[in-house]
C-alpha cells in the first residue's frame, strides 16, 4: 500500500525498534511507496511512512533491496556530500563513506552481510541514519 510521507521531525527523530516478522508487510509498504515516488527517491526508512521499525528499501538501479534490522559493520573512506530527502524541505551536508559493509535480514529472514560502494553505500547510510533518529 501507498503510505503517506512522515514530514514530523520529533517523529523522525525518534530511534527505531528491532522489525520482527510481523513487520514484513511494513517491506511491501516501503516497496509500493518508493515505487509511487521513484522520479525523486532512490530509498526509504520505515519511519518515513509512520512505522518506527529498523526496516529500508534501497534502490539499486532497476532493482530494490529490503532490508530488516540493518547494520553497518565496516565503513572506511569518508567525504562530505550535501543529501536531499522526502521527508525535509532543501538539501544538507553529511558525512558519508565510501565503501560499507551491511549486516541485515531479508524478506524470508535470511541474515546477509554485504559490501555497497558509491552511490548505494551512500544511499544505505542516509536511511540507517533515519533508523537511528538522525536528522540530517
Amino acid at each position: 500500500m501507498i503510505k503517506p510521507i512522515v514530514r514530523d521531525v520529533f517523529f523522525l527523530g525518534q530511534k527505531s525498534e528491532s522489525a520482527t516478522r510481523q513487520d514484513l508487510s511494513v517491506g511491501k509498504d516501503l516497496m509500493d511507496t518508493l515505487t509511487a515516488n521513484r522520479d525523486r527517491c532512490v530509498g526509504m526508512a520505515a519511519n518515513m511512512i509512520g512505522v518506527r521499525k529498523r526496516i529500508i528499501i534501497v534502490a539499486v538501479g532497476p532493482a530494490t533491496i529490503v532490508m530488516y534490522n540493518p547494520v553497518i559493520v565496516k565503513k572506511d573512506t569518508p567525504f562530505e556530500t550535501e543529501e536531499g530527502c522526502l521527508s525535509l524541505t532543501g538539501v544538507r551536508k553529511a558525512i558519508r563513506y565510501q565503501n560499507i559493509e551491511v549486516e541485515y535480514l531479508d524478506g524470508v529472514w535470511r541474515p546477509h552481510r554485504q559490501k555497497y560502494t558509491g552511490w548505494t553505500a551512500q544511499i544505505i547510510q542516509h536511511e540507517v541514519d533515519h533508523l537511528d533518529g538522525v536528522i540530517i
